[in-house]
């Protein structure tokens, strides 16, 4: 099967080329797909996406009139590609519905113990010599409560970790997980309560219409003072304005990200010989309490081997007139 795969990154491909091995005919684009770059599609059967980019209703009714019949996203999230009208003109959608869930829930932790121990200021410190440990007191993990939104197949192996340390665990989630309540002990409340006894919260959930801005000013003012927010879900599940509110109050004492909701054309590309236009984004860059990825939490091998073995299982399926079992 032809197929133009786009948003191709360098660590991607001895992945992607082990997978297919010679089965399709790829067409490899560092670009974004977009408008401005629908024309690379021609004569091709099938398209790869990655989260950045854009497969809203215009750009998928172009692809149907040169001729695309399917597209696959190699993410687990598709809140990038308009469903509906890809159902109405025909064009199959498939995901990678789980790659790596470990690779998410240990960046998670990583980034709680970072903050905690303040790990980069430490290290910073060292680089110049300077061997003082004023500012660097963190907290025992044991014996913290932590707020886990979210508690399917990332959000279960956060608990398991979490366990390990001896952290009291709090859970929301639509579809409790009696796995989780039976083997971690952790124990499912309501969204107020959680937010109210959590020392450390961390949002392992889709974007969607009900998870948009889920951490905005009303629901920080109801978090203890100090706490700790982890987001490595979805940028567009936490207000980076009211989260910033937050920081400067104190009411948020650290902030880990993986996530931006701008960072569409900012993360996965290097703008270091660029100036920084986003001044939201800047102003998160300027708090000491703040530590940023830019969404690399997926980012293991076991993942990549994962995402484009599944990607590439899809073609197959599609190439054998075949109905893929990731289809949406």
């Amino acid at each position: 099967m032809k197929t133009a795969i786009f948003n191709i990154k360098k660590f991607e491909l001895d992945n992607l080329r082990q997978a297919n091995q010679g089965k399709h005919e790829l067409s490899l684009y560092t670009e974004s797909l977009s408008l401005d770059t629908i024309n690379f599609v021609k004569n091709h059967e099938a398209v790869v996406v990655f989260t950045n980019d854009v497969c809203s209703a215009p750009v998928l009714y172009k692809l149907h009139e040169e001729g695309i019949k399917h597209l696959a996203t190699r993410s687990v999230g598709v809140d990038h590609i308009d469903l509906k009208v890809a159902h109405e003109l025909g064009i199959s959608v498939a995901n990678v519905p789980e790659y790596s869930p470990f690779s998410i829930a240990e960046h998670s932790v990583a980034l709680m113990l970072t903050l905690n121990r303040k790990i980069i200021p430490a290290n910073n410190r060292i680089k110049l010599n300077n061997y003082t440990l004023d500012g660097l007191i963190g907290f025992d993990m044991n014996g913290k409560t932590v707020g886990i939104v979210g508690t399917g197949r990332i959000g279960a192996i956060v608990a398991k970790i979490l366990y390990g340390f001896g952290c009291k665990l709090l859970g929301f989630d639509l579809v409790p997980n009696k796995e989780v309540e039976e083997s971690y002990g952790l124990e499912y409340v309501s969204l107020e309560e959680l937010f109210s006894k959590s020392d450390i919260i961390t949002l392992q959930i889709p974007y969607n219409e009900h998870t948009k801005y889920l951490i905005n000013k009303d629901s920080i003012a109801k978090m203890k003072n100090g706490v700790m927010i982890i987001n490595t879900a979805r940028g567009g599940v936490l207000n980076t304005i009211d989260a910033i509110e937050g920081i400067k109050s104190g009411k948020i004492g650290a902030l880990g990200l993986d996530v931006y909701e701008k960072e569409k054309g900012l993360f996965f590309y290097d703008h270091s010989n660029e100036l920084l236009t986003d001044d939201i984004f800047a102003r998160l860059l300027t708090f000491p309490n703040v530590v940023i990825t830019g969404h690399q939490a997926f980012l293991t091998q076991n993942a990549l081997n994962n995402i484009f073995e599944t990607t590439i299982l899809n073609l197959n399926f599609w190439a054998t007139n075949f109905k893929s079992p990731n289809e949406l």
